[in-house]
């Protein structure tokens, strides 16, 4: 699959709320995830980006995405999240809007960096 196809498929898993599928399918083993802050914001390796992946969803309950783009430049494709989510453990409410840049090597994403608006 190339660059349009993997990120088409992305994209439409993640607006059903398929998301730990998108990654599975499309993660190269050794992908990097690179998170803005944080404690451990960089994970190597897929089971370290699937392991993030059930911490976030455990930690938050989730009211509602909107899932845009994707936007592709060669081997790159950038897709904007905007999720409504509360906190569990402190119980906030909170728009949180993102921007993840993906990076292809060998048909899986290589590097996955996500943006924070301000």
């Amino acid at each position: 699959m190339d660059t349009r196809g993997i990120a088409g498929d992305l994209v439409a898993l993640c607006r059903e709320g398929r998301f730990a599928e998108s990654g599975e399918k499309h993660w190269a083993d050794d992908v990097v995830s690179i998170e803005f802050g944080g404690a451990d914001p960089v994970s190597h390796g897929k089971a370290a980006a699937r392991a993030k992946g059930v911490w976030w969803a455990g930690a938050h309950e989730v009211h509602g995405v909107k899932v845009e783009g994707p936007w592709i430049h060669g081997d790159q494709f950038v897709v904007r999240f905007t999720m409504d989510v509360t906190n569990k453990q402190s119980g906030q409410r909170m728009s949180v809007d993102e921007v993840g840049l993906y990076t292809l090597k060998g048909g899986k994403i290589a590097e996955e960096r996500f943006f924070y608006a301000g």
